[in-house]
């Protein structure tokens, strides 16, 4: 039997998905906002500019 863990939720919790089939990467802030970047040190650069994300959106 597998214990399936609850997801954490929160005003500073940020998550980072590989998109399958490339080399990209899709940060999710906590306010929803999306932003893709292949270069993880960009990605969290804009995660952690909330909530003054740079213009542009995605990548």
């Amino acid at each position: 039997m597998t214990v399936r863990a609850e997801m954490l939720s929160g005003d500073t919790i940020f998550r980072i998905h590989w998109r399958l089939g490339t080399d990209r990467l899709v940060g999710v802030c906590h306010c929803g906002a999306e932003h893709q970047a292949e270069d993880p040190i960009v990605l969290w650069d804009w995660l952690l500019a909330h909530p003054r994300h740079p213009e542009g959106g995605d990548e």
